[in-house]
C-alpha cells in the first residue's frame, strides 16, 4: 500500500518570532509512519515542526502551518491508498500575522483569530475508495467525542486517546487508545509503546484494504 501520514503540530505565526501551537511532539504519527515502512509499505509523511527526527525509509514533506499541511496533503493524497491523520492541527490562526517582531506594547489587547479549515473535511471529497483514519486526542468524553468525529467526517476508523491518562498523551513513548469503526463496538487496546500502537494500526489498515472491492 501507499500510506500517507500526517504528524506533529502546526505553528500559526503571530509575528516574526511568536506563534500559536500545541503540545504535540509528532511521536505517534512518526511511529505509525515507521511501522508502515517496516511492513514494506510506501510512506509519505507530512510533518509539522517537531524536535524528533523522522523515521528512516519514509519520504518527508515538511510544513509549518495548517494551510501548508492542507496543501501538502492535497498534493500527496491522489497517490495514496490510505490516509492516517495523526497531526494535531491548530484550530485557529492569527488573522493578521506581522512580518516583524511586535513590541510588548503592541501585543496588549485582543489578538484577532480566524478558524483554520477542517483538514479532514476538506480532504473528504478526494476520499474515493481510500481508507481514512483519524485521531481524537481528548481529555473528557473521549469515546463520545471520537464517535461523533468518526461519523461526522466519514472516517473508516478513528484512534481515540485520553491525553490526560497516565502513560498516554504528549511527550511520552507509550499510549493507551481505543479504536472505533462504523457499526462496531470500541476496541480498547492496552498500554503499549507508540510504535506497537503504530504496528497494530498498520495491520488493521492492511485488513481493511484486503476487504476493499477489487482487492
Amino acid at each position: 500500500m501507499k500510506i500517507l501520514v500526517s504528524a506533529g503540530p502546526t505553528r500559526e505565526p503571530i509575528d516574526a518570532v511568536r506563534f500559536l501551537s500545541n503540545r504535540s511532539t509528532g511521536r505517534m504519527g512518526c511511529a505509525v509512519a515507521r511501522a508502515a515502512a517496516e511492513a514494506g509499505h510506501e510512506v509519505a509523511l507530512v510533518l509539522g515542526p517537531v524536535e524528533i527526527g523522522p523515521p528512516a525509509g519514509v519520504r518527508v514533506v515538511r510544513v509549518e502551518t495548517a494551510l501548508q499541511m492542507l496543501e501538502a496533503l492535497r498534493a500527496e493524497l491522489p497517490a495514496a491508498d490510505a490516509l492516517v491523520m495523526a497531526a494535531a492541527v491548530a484550530d485557529v490562526r492569527p488573522a493578521e500575522p506581522a512580518a516583524r517582531k511586535l513590541h510588548k506594547g503592541e501585543l496588549a489587547g485582543t489578538l484577532r483569530l480566524v478558524r483554520n479549515p477542517d483538514l479532514l473535511a476538506e480532504l473528504r471529497p478526494l476520499k474515493g475508495g481510500r481508507i481514512f483514519c483519524g485521531f481524537a486526542a481528548e481529555t473528557d468524553d473521549v469515546l463520545g467525542s471520537a464517535a461523533d468525529k468518526l461519523a461526522r467526517k466519514g472516517l473508516d476508523l478513528i484512534v481515540a486517546n485520553d491525553v490526560a491518562a497516565p502513560g498516554a498523551g504528549f511527550a511520552v513513548d507509550t499510549n493507551v487508545v481505543a479504536v472505533l469503526r462504523p457499526g462496531a463496538a470500541p476496541e480498547r487496546w492496552p498500554l503499549m509503546s507508540k510504535l506497537d500502537v503504530g504496528r497494530r494500526l498498520v495491520s488493521l489498515l492492511e485488513t481493511l484494504a484486503a476487504r476493499q472491492p477489487g482487492t
